[in-house]
This record gives structure tokens, sequence and C-alpha cells, in this order.
């Protein structure tokens, strides 16, 4: 799948789908030293507020569940051309009453915001855009997730276990379990990392990939 330059809706997986690749990463990645650093981390992470990526440069983003098979991911990269766009562009045009709107607010006042999707009743939207945009930045991010093939290849820095277990978490059936048996099994001495099972295990819980897909 080939995400856009400007994106489109149809670009995007499922959201429960691209919550639960997202939410794996997040998982494998999950230390408590970083829970301990809030909002200052990089990389892949599951908070209260939901899923986040954050290169420490010009791309960050977040997916969050707003219930009832409702989702909003927003964020921003460098190369979007929304946020500067003469006249300006309203990101929130055409947008559901649910949104979060006060946090929205905030980075829209802030100049942090490039972009904002929403999804309900099964399928992705945006703000229309106008003519000749560039680039909203949706590529930057999410096109490793759009992908099975960029997904595997993302989980391959984990070990070469940790691919195996992404049908699982696709299918919300990932076990604690499953795990401890990855950590136990893991050759860590041969990378770079080392695993932080307790906090993989609340990253889990947080995640929601045990059970069925969370859409209350």
């Amino acid at each position: 799948m080939t995400i856009h330059r400007p994106g489109r809706p149809t670009d995007l997986p499922a959201a429960e789908l691209l919550w639960a690749r997202w939410a794996f990463v997040a998982v494998l990645e999950a230390t408590t030293a970083a829970e301990s650093r809030g909002v200052h981390r990089t990389g892949h992470w599951i908070d209260g507020r939901g899923l986040h990526l954050d290169d420490s440069g010009c791309t960050w983003w977040t997916l969050a569940r707003m219930g009832r098979g409702r989702f909003v991911l927003y964020g921003e990269d460098e190369s979007s051309g929304v946020k500067w766009h003469k006249p300006a562009i309203d990101m929130l045009a055409q947008a559901p009453d649910w949104l979060p709107y006060e946090k929205l607010h905030d980075l829209l006042e802030g100049w942090e915001l490039g972009c904002v999707y929403w999804y309900e009743n099964g399928a992705w939207a945006r703000a229309p855009y106008p003519e000749g945009l560039g680039d909203d930045g949706l590529d930057c991010g999410m096109d490793r997730f759009a992908e099975r093939r960029e997904v595997l290849d993302l989980l391959a820095v984990h070990g070469p276990a940790a691919p195996e277990l992404l049908e699982d978490a696709e299918a919300y059936r990932l076990r604690p379990e499953s795990l401890d048996a990855l950590v136990a099994d893991d050759g860590a001495e041969d990378r770079d990392e080392e695993w932080d099972l307790p906090a993989m295990h609340r990253a889990l819980g947080l995640a929601g990939l045990t059970g069925e897909p969370v859409t209350t």
C-alpha cells in the first residue's frame, strides 16, 4: 500500500489494524525508564492518552481511541504543507463532534499540528484539501504501519522471533506468556537494547491486544 502525497483516507489500514501494529511495536520498546520520562520520549510508546511516535526531529504522531469504534490520528511532519498553506486550511473542517477538540486547538494555536484524520463506521476521513497541495506528511511515520512487510522490517530490529508474534497482535490474541517466551528465547547479547518485561506487560495491558479489539 502506497500513501499518497497528500495522504488520502483510503491509504490507511483499518484503525483497529493500525492500532494493533503500532501498539505491538510500542510494547516491544516499552521500558520503565521511558515511562518515567513521560511525554519526552523517542520511538514508539503507549500511555493513557493513546499511541505515540516521535523521532525527536521532524515527525511526531498520536493515535487515540475515542470509544464506540472511533479513533483519531493526528501529528506533524516537516514535509507537510498544510499548516503553512495560504489561504489557511481548516484541518477540522467537516470533523465529527467527538474529536478531542481542546487538545487539537491547543496544538493548532501553537503551530504544532500538520494534519488530522478520524475514523468511524469502518472508514477514515479528513478535512478537504485545496487542489495542488503537495503533502500533508501522512506518509512520514504512517508508511511504516500501512503495509505488513514494512511492519515486519520494523520488528526485525527487535530480534528474529519478534515478527512471529505480529499475527497474534493483529488478531488481538497476544498473550503475556508470549512476551515471556520471546524474552527468554532471545539472544539479547546480539542486540543493542535489553528487554524490560515488566514495562512490556504494562504496555500490553494498555494496548488491549490480549482480547477482542477495543471498540467501546
